[in-house]
């Protein structure tokens, strides 16, 4: 007998005939001998739902991130106890719990805590006993015993986390896609489903815009060696195997193209090129709890000793990253200025294989260049390549990357 944790999004039980589909599946994984522990999400539409409520109620004013955790946890709530029932109305067994009841404890940020430990053991008790556990995800609770949620993508967090803690054989994240694609297939219309990818991959392709998992999802199972499956909940088909990676994986030079839109470049001209200006820069963009990407200075003016440094923040968070670094525009010295211009989208391509290959930049370079395409920004790391274009453009550059590396024949 194994076990297996099963993870199925907003989208997955999003009406009562999806919420009875995939209790059907649930089921189906039992009675073929396995343990089970289902991890869902509210059904989708229900959070934002929820969110409007709360706008509703105070007005112009802010709820507090306590009270939104308190919230926002009652719609994964709602989902387990309706596949709770649908499960037990088919004869089964099964049990419904929240993040606090399954031993999930947190830190005590709100609105986007951190999973400190888990105490699985009611978990097994209830395992061994034959009953299928069905856990609300993106949420548990602190050493004190208040609410807390896990962020966006917390519901794939927690099915790791709580396979990780209970030793799963197994854990299956279904979604409403089949796996994890070479590109976006609304993009790129012959991109291929992968069958299987490394973590590390996995990890680069979710930070630079491959929504089918959270980063931090991806290095928690990277941490504790969780083997994952990305698979579709709306049909039978295989899915993309998340993995440490093996030998044979590195003869595929580049795996997938990412893209993400939205994007903005904040430049700061002429400030000095002295020790202590970057730590000042982006010290105060952190404190403003911006994510910064790529970062980009130039080199110095022999005569000035001046530089420009230029960075990538999502589009939402200029505002927020101009009015931060205003104050320290002063003490980087005269003359110093901040500019900001959005349109933009990043360009990632992606593959361990990098590591033994040369010559993959020259490529991807030529072919954008032989297509028009204006590179502005790079950046680069061991398995990743970036850069920025325009966002008119991030379609096209998609494609012509998708085609140069031959990721239609994967």
């Amino acid at each position: 007998m194994s076990l297996i944790v099963q993870k199925y999004g907003g989208t997955s039980v999003g009406t009562p005939e999806r919420i009875i589909n995939v209790a059907k599946r649930i089921l189906e994984t039992k009675e073929a001998g396995h343990q089970v522990v289902a991890v869902v999400s509210a059904m989708s539409g229900v959070t934002n739902r929820l969110i409007e409520l709360a706008d509703q109620v105070t007005g112009e004013g802010k709820p507090t991130e306590r009270e939104m955790d308190v919230l926002l946890a009652t719609g994964e709530q709602t989902t387990i106890a309706l596949t709770a029932m649908a499960l037990n109305s088919m004869g089964a067994e099964a049990v419904s719990l929240t993040g606090a009841q399954a031993g999930i404890e947190t830190d005590g940020v709100h609105t986007k805590a951190r999973i400190s430990n888990i105490s699985p053991e009611g978990v097994h008790e209830m395992l061994d006993e034959g009953k299928i556990v069905i856990l609300a995800g993106f949420q548990g609770k602190t050493a004190d015993g208040k609410i807390t949620t896990l962020g966006r993508g917390g519901s794939d967090l927690t099915a790791i986390a709580m396979a990780a803690a209970i030793d799963a054989d197994l854990c299956q994240i279904f979604t409403d896609v089949d796996g994890v694609y070479t590109c976006d297939p609304r993009v790129v219309p012959d991109a291929k489903k992968i069958d299987e990818i490394s973590y590390d991959e996995m990890l680069e392709m979710a930070s630079s815009g491959t929504k089918v998992m959270q980063s931090r999802s991806v290095e928690f199972a990277k941490k504790f060696g969780v083997r994952f499956e990305v698979r579709s909940s709306l049909n039978n088909n295989p899915g993309t195997l998340v993995r440490e990676e093996s030998m044979s994986m590195e003869s595929v030079v580049i795996r997938g193209v990412s893209l993400e839109r939205e994007q903005a470049k904040v430049t700061i001209s002429g400030v000095n090129d002295l020790p202590g200006t970057a730590g000042k820069i982006f010290g105060a963009v952190a404190e403003a709890n911006i994510l910064v990407d790529m970062i980009v200075q130039n080199v110095s003016v022999k005569q000035t000793g001046k530089t420009d440094i230029s960075f990538t923040v999502h589009r939402d968070d200029v505002e927020k990253a101009e009015a931060a670094l205003t104050p320290v525009l002063a003490e980087l010295g005269n003359g110093v200025t901040i500019r900001a211009r959005d349109g933009i989208a990043k360009l990632s391509v992606v593959g361990i294989g990098m590591r033994s290959h040369s010559g993959v930049a020259a490529e991807m370079f030529e072919a954008l260049s032989n297509a028009g395409i204006n590179i502005e920004m790079i950046s680069t790391s061991e398995i990743k390549i970036t850069v920025t274009v325009s966002e008119e453009q991030i379609d096209e550059a998609a494609k012509v990357m998708h085609a140069a590396f031959g990721l239609a024949e994967a």
